[in-house]
């Protein structure tokens, strides 16, 4: 079961890229993360060729997250518990039959939160804590789980090309990443750590100053497993060919595969 998670930055602009990818790679499910549209507004028509199933939770020209699958999805949450006011789109849970029974997953669009100074940042720890809060339950449920997205989150000086410059970052701060670690020991493995623990390995460039050209990238998205779904896991990796394409996002995909059998 390939699981992919992409930063797609407005799924409008980046539709070719996205049906490409899914003819070409073909994975079980591909999260999605910065669709820049509502729901009734997402492009379905140039995806029905793939045959995907999708679960979109929309926001207009910001945020948005969604979930494509092979297999039939049965959404679960279309907001993080913790704050049923918070109108920003940025998670989407759903629950996925395979041949071993079912795998939770879930889209996440993680807050910036730069500046630091600002409400942005406590936003940001906020919805952090509500992450964690959420997590906690999860893994009592003892389902495969896997927890993909822009974490907005540079987890150590090893995923970030300028660790100096970063440091006062709110994707570098040490607040943020005290709640990642927070994250992460609640049993959750970082798949793509668990096969790749070299320095530089980004999934982010920025379009400014020639980043992609000389490699100065950011390793801002995650797939994070529950102990149930890190015994099945078989591979990981970053798949840098979508960022070399012409108007990319700034993101690429990163991808895991998890054993059927």
């Amino acid at each position: 079961m390939k699981i992919v998670t992409w930063n797609v930055n407005s799924i409008k602009s980046r539709l070719p890229h996205v049906t490409a990818y899914l003819k070409a790679v073909s994975p079980d499910v591909l999260l999605l993360q910065e669709l820049k549209c509502l729901e009734e507004a997402f492009p379905l028509n140039g995806l029905d060729e793939v045959g995907y199933h999708v679960a979109l939770v929309g926001q207009k020209a910001y945020n948005g997250v969604g979930i494509l699958s092979k297999r039939p999805v049965d959404v679960e949450y279309r907001i993080l518990p913790g704050d049923a006011g918070d109108p920003q789109a940025r998670y989407v849970e759903a629950v996925i039959q395979n041949a071993r029974g079912i795998v939770r997953v879930a889209s996440i669009y993680l807050p910036n939160g730069n500046p630091i100074e600002t409400e942005k940042f406590a936003y940001k720890l906020a919805w952090m804590d509500r992450l964690i809060a959420h997590v906690r339950t999860l893994l009592t449920y003892e389902d495969p789980l896997v927890l993909g997205g822009d974490y907005n989150v540079c987890p150590t000086d090893d995923d970030v090309y300028d660790p100096e410059g970063f440091a006062g970052d709110a994707l570098c701060h040490p607040e943020t990443r005290a709640r990642f670690r927070t994250l992460c020991y609640l049993g959750l493995t970082d798949a793509l750590r668990a096969f790749h623990p070299q320095s530089g390995l980004y999934t982010f460039w920025d379009y400014q100053a020639g980043c992609w050209n000389k490699d100065q990238g950011l390793r801002l998205d995650h797939l994070l497993l529950s102990p149930q779904a890190a015994d099945r896991l078989t591979a990981s990796g970053v798949d840098k060919g979508p960022r070399g394409q012409e108007k990319p996002s700034d993101h690429t995909p990163v991808w895991c595969e998890l054993a059927d059998d």
